[in-house]
């Protein structure tokens, strides 16, 4: 009869199996020959804004020019927030008036990015509406109007807090049907915060999480090892 170790070592081998087979490279597609758009869609207090500004960091330290395109309209500082990271990372920013037209404020920045010949938009997206207009509607038409722009869609950014538990499984398959999700950034994971949300997004719903979120500083955005995250687990 195989001992606790023995089975502890087989349970991390399967854990590890089961979570190794995603892409959780970032699409980025130099041959479009116009801006690569990566909306970043969740919940007002996930960290999406927070996470724009760091992932803008990693891709402006990769040699690709940003754009920030302030589409959160409607969360009473949004705009500022991004514009405090569009100053520390040097990405250039987009914004509209408080309540605007998400939409519009989106294809004008990829309008703009395109003129500069810019190479990434990253698009911040409404978490939570103050009108009648239900969420999910407002991100589908973001999505429409963002590829009519010239410009493609080549990353749709889920942005999750890892400690929001069975809620945060939730959120992934309302945004998935919504958005065509393809990653997801997962925040908060630092601490005690457990993983079983991680098994459930990339099982049940076939959504590779890409990004993990350990800290509050610009480097605290990292890729998501499937070894570590296990590995992070057991020695809690």
């Amino acid at each position: 009869m195989p001992d606790a170790t023995a089975l502890v070592a087989a349970l991390r081998g399967e854990m590890v199996a089961r979570l190794a087979t995603a892409n959780r490279e970032l699409t980025f597609d130099p041959a479009l020959g116009a801006p690569n758009i990566w909306l970043v869609v969740g919940v007002n207090g996930a960290g999406k804004t927070t996470s724009i500004g760091k992932i803008a960091a990693q891709q402006i330290a990769a040699g690709r020019s940003v754009l920030m395109a302030a589409g959160d309209t409607f969360r009473a500082a949004a705009g500022e927030q991004l514009e405090e990271w569009s100053r520390r990372t040097g990405a250039a920013i987009v914004r509209g008036a408080e309540g605007a037209d998400p939409s519009s404020v989106v294809f004008d920045g990829v309008q703009s990015a395109a003129a500069r010949g810019t190479d990434l938009v990253l698009a911040d997206t409404a978490g939570r509406l103050q009108t009648n207009t239900n969420l999910m509607d407002e991100l589908r038409k973001v999505r429409r109007v963002a590829e009519k722009a010239a410009g493609s869609v080549t990353e749709v950014l889920l942005v999750i807090d890892a400690t929001t538990g069975q809620n945060g499984l939730v959120q992934a398959r309302q945004f998935a049907e919504a958005t065509q999700v393809t990653g997801v950034v997962l925040t908060k994971l630092d601490g005690s915060a457990k993983g079983g949300i991680v098994f459930a997004i990339e099982t049940e719903l076939g959504i590779p999480i890409k990004l993990v979120g350990l800290g509050e500083t610009v480097g605290d955005l990292a890729p998501f090892d499937a070894r570590e995250f296990v590995d992070a687990l057991f020695d809690d």
